[in-house]
């Protein structure tokens, strides 16, 4: 008997305790819109933030209730754009892949250093210890710290400076944000060529600290054909809105500072003979040789 009385009273406390649970989740029951639900499932699940809320549920509710557009999802892009849009019965507008570049080609072997550091590894930190031990102000420091916050993997670190692997980007926009010198960029997917300097010092500055960087000649604003290059605070851009990758500029900078990734164009194979046209082919070599030969034989003597 002194065994059961603790047992019942248990008992009777966990049954008392799951009613009063029962009945609070019927009073404080948040009712979830199914349309949230619909668009959380349309959703890349990827929690990155880039949209600007707290994670896709957070967009989710948003969209529901008008707060955010239907393009709000970089990572999606517009295929998830279409499909959030049928959902809530508009239409959206057609995006445009975007994603990251650096803007700074300074690895060891070009860019020169102030100093040597060995402390930790955050370009944060680094860059508050007089800019950074790059000689170039504007130049990578090679941290990693953009790599370490991307969330996927997109970013590797190649000789001290980070390289945007393009087909993994997804344009989150988180590299862009904790990078101290503001060197990280969006472009779009389909465009290839890119200037990978943004030192905005005068040429002789930039040459002493780099031997790839952008120097200010303009060369590349004057050979553009479509005018698509601009120049301001000694540096050059491009306007991707009107640029074809032609690669004029490419060829022409003489730091070679603008750099393309379009694949080259195959050589087109010469067409191969079919036996048809090889014997037609001798048939006619042989009639003009014997045409030369009765032109050139003596005349018959009488």
């Amino acid at each position: 008997m002194d065994i059961l009385k603790p047992v019942l009273v248990l008992g009777a406390l966990g049954l008392l305790f799951g009613v009063l649970l029962s009945i609070a989740s019927r009073i404080f029951e948040v009712k979830l819109d199914p349309l949230v639900g619909n668009i959380l499932g349309v959703l890349p699940g990827a929690n990155c933030g880039a949209c600007g809320f707290p994670g896709c549920e957070g967009l989710a509710n948003a969209i529901a209730a008008g707060k955010a557009p239907v393009t709000a999802c970089t990572i999606g892009g517009d295929p998830v754009a279409q499909k959030v849009a049928e959902l809530m019965g508009t239409s959206a507008d057609s995006m445009e892949r975007m994603v990251a570049v650096v803007r700074c080609n300074g690895t060891c072997e070009y860019a020169g250093n102030k100093y040597q550091y060995h402390g930790l590894q955050d370009c944060r930190y680094l860059a508050q210890i007089g800019g950074g031990n790059k000689e170039c102000y504007y130049g990578c420091l090679g941290c990693g710290t953009c790599k370490d916050v991307c969330p996927f993997d997109a970013i590797e670190m190649v000789d001290g400076v980070a390289v945007i692997i393009k087909d993994k980007c997804m344009a989150c926009n988180k590299c862009i944000e904790i990078c101290p010198k503001n060197i990280i960029e969006l472009m779009p997917y389909k465009r290839h060529t890119v200037i990978k300097c943004a030192s905005k010092d005068k040429g002789k500055i930039v040459r002493s600290a780099c031997s790839v960087g952008c120097i200010g000649c303009q060369a590349c604003v004057k050979k553009c054909p479509k005018q698509t290059i601009t120049f301001a605070d000694n540096l050059a851009h491009i306007d991707y809105t009107g640029c074809i990758d032609c690669g004029i500029c490419v060829k022409t900078c003489p730091m070679k500072t603008i750099h393309t990734d379009k694949p080259k164009r195959p050589p087109r194979p010469r067409p191969t003979k079919t036996e048809t046209e090889k014997t037609e082919e001798k048939e006619l070599v042989g009639a003009g040789t014997k045409t030369v030969a009765e032109d050139t034989a003596p005349p018959a003597q009488e």
